[in-house]
């Protein structure tokens, strides 16, 4: 079991999650976050002052899936979230020890579904 974790642009999320049901993964956690990368953010002026936005909106993506399921998800993720340009985000793989279903107390790979 594996713990997907990306972070993408907001606009791309429904592009994404067009691109994750095609894959047949419908099950994730959606989180509004702030973040920068190698964008370090951006300097706008308003009414004469110069304001600068080191922190840029982001979406990060949770989904826990079994491991015949890692890579078409990765491969959607990207599919969906690529521009081409800086920012596009990252995505992060990590192991998964437990998964336990609260409802019917089932644990590891028949937990994730």
């Amino acid at each position: 079991m594996k713990l997907i974790i990306a972070m993408i642009q907001p606009h791309k999320l429904p592009d994404v999650k067009k691109a994750l049901y095609d894959a047949e993964v419908f099950k994730m956690t959606v989180t509004n976050a702030l973040g920068c990368g190698q964008q370090k953010g951006f300097t706008e002026t308003y009414r004469g002052v110069v304001h600068e936005v080191n922190l840029l909106k982001k979406i990060r993506l949770e989904i826990a899936v079994n491991e015949d399921f890692v890579q078409p998800t990765i491969n959607a993720i990207i599919a969906g979230a690529r521009t081409g340009t800086i920012g596009d985000g990252k995505i992060f793989v990590l192991d998964l020890p437990e998964c336990i279903r609260i409802r019917t107390g089932e644990k590891g790979s028949k937990a994730i579904g």
